[in-house]
């Protein structure tokens, strides 16, 4: 009975031995991202080049695309504060609702993967998960700044009218 237990006990150790081992492991592994990259249009451009917390969270953006794990536990903290400061100095041209829940979605995002990192036994698949959704949600609150931009329908048709009306005109040949 007693050589049971003990080799059961062997076994449990073992298992933790194997399982913090992987763990290691995975935090070594770069965060895999998608490579997709939203372009900002160019009036939009104008305001966020002056927006300081902006170009901090872009820069962290590009950063992020050769980040390990571990990277992303050491940096954590920082990747939570840059997201709440973009969401607290948000420009007054750029405020809309879709912008500020946008805005709200990343900040939270950030708060979680903060929140996973600091637990006593980090789970490297939800912090690779968690990390990952951070550059797509600031792809999307990028597309909900090129929105504020777009023009409507109605400015889109008169355009086109004006261009239409320009190439019908007749052009006048000076002899």
């Amino acid at each position: 009975m007693v050589l049971i237990i003990g080799c059961n006990q062997n076994q449990s150790e073992g298992s933790k031995e194997s399982d913090t081992e992987k763990k290691t492991l995975a935090l070594k592994q770069k965060v895999e991202l998608s490579s997709e990259q939203v372009v900002l249009l160019p009036e939009a451009q104008e305001i966020t080049n002056e927006w300081l917390a902006y170009i901090t969270a872009q820069s962290e953006m590009e950063n992020f695309k050769n980040y390990t794990l571990n990277d992303v536990v050491s940096n954590a903290t920082p990747i939570s504060e840059i997201m709440n400061s973009l969401k607290e100095t948000l420009p007054a041209s750029l405020k809309s609702n879709a912008v500020q829940a946008r805005l709200g979605v990343l900040d939270t995002k950030a708060k979680i993967l903060k929140q996973l990192t600091e637990k006593r036994e980090v789970n490297p698949e939800e912090i690779s998960k968690t990390a990952a959704q951070i550059p797509v949600e600031f792809n999307n609150f990028k597309i909900q700044i090129n929105e504020l931009f777009l023009k409507t329908l109605e400015e889109f048709e008169e355009e086109l009218d004006k261009l239409e009306t320009e190439e019908n005109r007749p052009i006048l040949l000076e002899k």
